[in-house]
């Protein structure tokens, strides 16, 4: 595959490896958690901080975990005024950096390699936190549209790339433009590839029919089959999702060499109870889901998002801004509500978890906010923005959003939108009636009438009210966080700024198994922290240097007693201790290995 070359490359390359871990801290009275609550690292999130530092403090809890992020970098058109300032180790980068104009403007003509540098980086932290179905969304205008489109496809990959939307920003036209330049594009990038749960962009229905036969004649109708197997990482804590299934002419197989099923076992029987595995005509073939035509009719999405009604655009963007800060400037540059829904409508659930780490002025947070209070969801934002706005602009939108805001005049508020066919519509007329209903019973109170529509085969149901003087909210809360000291693992030896507990079990769990730990076990005698499907990881540690040289920190006969009496699963233990009374061969017996802190961090991310 052909790959971008830009200055500063090498430099940069493995860049987000050397970024520090650090601890989130969360700012109480900026933070608007539920009634009663304490502001927890367990809510919503909205960080202030350097994105790049953030996002690599959200590994230890989030990695594989984040189910859709959207992203609106700098579009680098030279006007921003956006700074390079990536702390890389390089002598070359420097002198680079110091003889050239920072802020970046429209004069600097090495700008385009610096987007790059900024972005790179950035980039490879969010791929890492997407989860295994999640997807990326990357909006830029034609500034820098090729060269990230070439950047996304090298670090994430040719074959995980999906669709790259037209998005029409603005309806105006520009007489002194020779082409009037009226969209944005938006790459869209996803974990799994075409094998997306929702994939179905720049494709007709037509198209889509043509796909979906029932050679088993199921009654639930026409279908299409997707492996059961995904491309494997090379490493062992894949093993539990290599296990062998029993075909329906009774062969055991297992799966393909460099791959392995998408899920344990028990998601394979559950799929299989309910007749959704197929093992192809004769039965001898390796396992494949079926999915119904029934249930991605409704999914469609063209990859041209040329109607302001369903997606928005720039001038609305604004407005919204103004009703609910009042009329002024208060962001340059927001994206419209109706974009953010119609994106976090197509790649969430009712339980994901949706990233944005160029936050802005908060919308992707207010979309979230928006789907769970139309359809009773829990999903869950994490914001991240570095400039000094963040808590006056990006959280305070959220806080009004929430709460509610002064506010007089008419107001309109999408409850439900859906894209009806007549076949559609002949199937499930029914089912539409009783959504609408619900809808109706649902929000009747909030509103003085609830208008229904049906234009250009897109059901809207809005709720029109009169506001007086205040804009009731819609519910949520959020805390708000800053970005702690670095956790430097050497701190163990002099004692200054020493993490918490909490803060080195995350970071010791994900440098072990490269995995996330949002929950930290409660604390017990054999120091459990959590597991995997392979490993129980142990942590014997108090951020006090007095005690981490007592005996009392070390690894001895009775804590592994309890370590080996509680390994119910015989799993491989991995024990983090600043001293052991032990032998390696004892601990070897028990499949306890021991990690001196703070020398023997496992740095499989190279971190």
């Amino acid at each position: 595959m052909p790959t971008l070359d830009f200055k500063g490359k090498q430099f940069v390359y493995s860049h987000h490896l050397s970024v520090p871990f650090r601890e989130l801290k969360v700012v109480a009275d900026k933070s608007l958690p539920k009634e009663g609550k304490s502001p927890s690292l367990d809510d919503n999130l909205i960080i202030h901080g350097d994105n790049l530092e953030a996002l690599k403090a959200l590994l230890p809890t989030h990695a594989g975990k984040v189910d859709c992020i959207f992203i609106d970098p700098p579009y680098n058109t030279g006007n921003e005024g956006w700074c390079y300032n990536d702390n890389v180790r390089s002598p070359l980068m420097l002198e680079w950096l110091k003889k050239s104009a920072n802020p970046v403007d429209k004069e600097d003509l090495e700008r385009h390699d610096k987007w790059l540098c900024m972005m790179w980086p950035r980039i490879q932290l969010l791929w890492e936190l997407l989860s295994e179905n999640g997807s990326l969304f990357v909006i830029c205008d034609d500034n820098e549209a090729t060269s990230l489109g070439s950047m996304l496809k090298e670090i994430c990959g040719e074959d995980k790339f999906v669709s790259s939307i037209v998005w029409q920003k603005v309806f105006a036209k520009k007489n002194k433009a020779i082409v009037s330049g009226s969209h944005d594009t938006i790459y869209l990038f996803t974990k799994n590839g075409m094998n997306w749960e929702r994939n179905l962009l720049a494709r007709s229905e037509e198209d889509i029919e043509k796909d979906f036969t029932n050679p088993d004649n199921d009654p639930r109708g026409p279908w299409q089959s997707v492996s059961f197997s995904v491309q494997s990482e090379d490493s062992e804590r894949r093993s539990a999702y290599r296990y062998k299934v029993k075909l329906a002419n009774g062969e055991e197989v297992g799966p393909p060499n460099g791959r392995h099923w998408n899920g344990l076992i028990e998601r394979f029987k559950e799929l299989d109870r309910d007749d959704r595995i197929w093992f192809g005509t004769k039965g001898n073939s390796r396992p494949r889901v079926k999915v119904f035509l029934s249930e991605v009719q409704d999914g469609i999405v063209p990859d041209t998002w040329w109607n302001h009604e369903v997606f928005g655009n720039n001038q609305e963007a604004k407005k919204e801004l103004n009703e609910i800060f009042g009329e002024g400037d208060i962001f340059p540059t927001p994206k419209p509500l109706r974009l953010l829904d119609g994106i976090v409508s197509i790649a969430t659930k009712k339980d994901s978890i949706v990233l944005d780490s160029f936050a802005g002025s908060g919308t992707t947070a207010h979309a979230v906010l928006n789907s769970n209070y139309k359809d009773g969801g829990n999903r869950k934002f994490i914001l991240v923005e570095c400039e000094t706005y963040a808590d006056e602009v990006t959280a305070e939108r959220i806080r009004r959003v929430i709460k509610g805001y002064p506010f007089k005049g008419k107001q309109k508020k999408e409850l439900l939108s859906e894209k009806i066919t007549w076949s559609v519509f002949e199937k499930k007329n029914a089912e539409l009636l009783e959504k609408i209903a619900t809808v109706e019973a649902k929000h009747s109170k909030d509103f003085d009438k609830i208008k229904k529509e049906l234009k250009d085969g897109v059901l809207t149901v809005t709720g029109e009210r009169k506001v007086d003087e205040f804009a009731p909210g819609i519910g949520g809360s959020f805390a708000y966080c800053t970005l702690g000291e670095p956790i430097q693992i050497e701190s163990l030896l002099t004692g200054e700024a020493m993490p918490s507990f909490d803060a080195l079990a995350r970071y010791v769990f994900y440098t072990a198994t490269g995995q996330s730990l949002k929950t930290v076990a409660k604390a017990s005698a054999d120091g459990f922290i959590g597991e995997t499907d392979i490993f129980r990881i142990h942590l014997f540690y108090r951020p006090d240097s007095e005690w981490l040289r007592s005996n009392e920190a070390a690894l001895n006969a009775e804590k592994v007693e309890a370590i080996a009496n509680n390994n119910a699963t015989k799993k491989r233990t991995i024990v983090f201790a600043v001293a052991k009374f032990m032998s390696q061969k004892d601990l070897t017996e028990k499949r306890i290995e021991f990690c001196q802190l703070p020398y023997a961090i496992h740095r499989i991310m190279g971190a």
